[in-house]
């Protein structure tokens, strides 16, 4: 398990570029990752350059995976200085940034969202269950013809063409959902919370995790790759665009992309529970997570801004209940889960791995 408080070694390795030319080669502030978590980044970012004497930040959207890639890669200017992530950063990432000399990170929690399956304004309703968003988009399924088997010997390639073969509730209209790459927090969380939260359903496999969790895993988590599913990029803008042209599609995206486009798209309830703000945030919303940003310590004092960015970010006017973020589709945190991030924040707390 992560818990913030990250290992030792100094920051010498912003040393290779040189403190006084890391601010003269780079007077911004440098972002990457999340495309969910790009659009609350964004509109920090432009208050945060309206309202003090620094530059506006520079933000690009990469994706969790690829931005927390670039961001351990080292530290110097040629390097982000922050990533955004759908999904709290893996041992694995914790590693790499060590390995490459990224020493201390900040663990910043925003906020959460919901993970919408949502259809053109004009489209049938699609009242979902995990299972049969599993037995949908896996790309292998218990086999139908033996429904008493089990084991992974059982498992056969996803035969399900329509959604009125996985559930004869649903509308008779082909499989085709549009959704982010494996590089995408919002892909990885989808496949822990809607895939395996279906895929435990079945009780066989439900035990297999216990008894061997890279086959749990690979059950449970792997998507069909036979046109079912479409990895549609990083741009769920584009996903929104492409629903409006196909109303019989589905496409995967965070809670406020539904929320800032709802004149073009619908979301579809899951397990019973709409994707809106109030069930997402207490809970009820089975398809929820939290959002992050993560912090290279050392970059902190030699690109200016970075403290008085953080400030901004942390503070009630963009996070808080009434903050514009929340306007944006942002879900607040609980008041004193805000204390304790802004907190750690000011304090440039780093974090660190702690074994389950």
């Amino acid at each position: 398990m992560i818990k913030r408080i990250l290992a030792v070694a100094g920051v010498a390795a912003l040393v290779a570029t040189g403190s006084a030319g890391a601010q003269t080669a780079r007077d911004y502030i440098f972002i990457v990752g999340s495309s969910t978590v790009y659009p609350f980044a964004t509109v920090v970012a432009e208050n945060f350059g309206r309202s003090t004497s620094f530059k506006t930040p520079k933000i690009e959207s990469t994706g969790s995976g690829g931005g927390l890639k670039l961001f351990c890669a080292g530290v110097g200017v040629q390097h982000p200085d922050v990533t955004n992530s759908s999904r709290r950063i893996k041992a694995s990432e914790v590693k790499t940034c060590s390995d490459n000399g990224v020493a201390e990170v900040v663990e910043v929690k925003i906020g959460y969202d919901g993970i919408v399956l949502a259809n053109a304004k004009n489209a049938d309703v699609f009242n979902l269950t995990r299972k049969d968003i599993f037995l949908a988009l896996a790309k292998q399924v218990p086999d139908p013809a033996k429904p008493d088997a089990t084991g992974v010997a059982s498992m056969v390639d996803n035969p399900y063409k329509s959604w009125k073969d996985v559930n004869a509730d649903l509308p008779d209209v082909k499989i085709e959902v549009l959704g982010p790459p494996p590089t995408s927090g919002t892909r990885d969380a989808f496949a822990e919370l809607a895939m395996e939260g279906g895929c435990k359903s079945f009780g066989w496999i439900k035990e297999l995790k216990s008894a061997d969790k890279n086959a749990y895993k690979s059950v449970c988590h792997t998507i069909r790759e036979d046109g079912g599913y479409v990895e549609a990029g990083e741009n769920d803008n584009l996903i929104v665009q492409k629903l409006q042209a196909n109303p019989a599609a589905l496409g995967v995206f965070g809670f406020s992309f539904l929320d800032q486009n709802g004149d073009k798209v619908k979301g579809n309830p899951v397990d019973g529970v709409m994707p809106d703000f109030d069930d997402i945030a207490d809970g009820a919303y089975p398809v929820s997570r939290p959002l992050y940003f993560y912090v290279k310590k050392a970059h902190i004092g030699v690109i200016p801004g970075m403290d008085e960015f953080l400030a901004e970010f942390t503070s009630d006017k963009a996070w808080g209940p009434d903050g514009y973020l929340a306007d944006r589709g942002l879900i607040p945190m609980p008041e004193a889960e805000r204390k304790e991030f802004a907190a750690d924040v000011k304090g440039l707390k780093p974090l660190s791995l702690a074994a389950n």
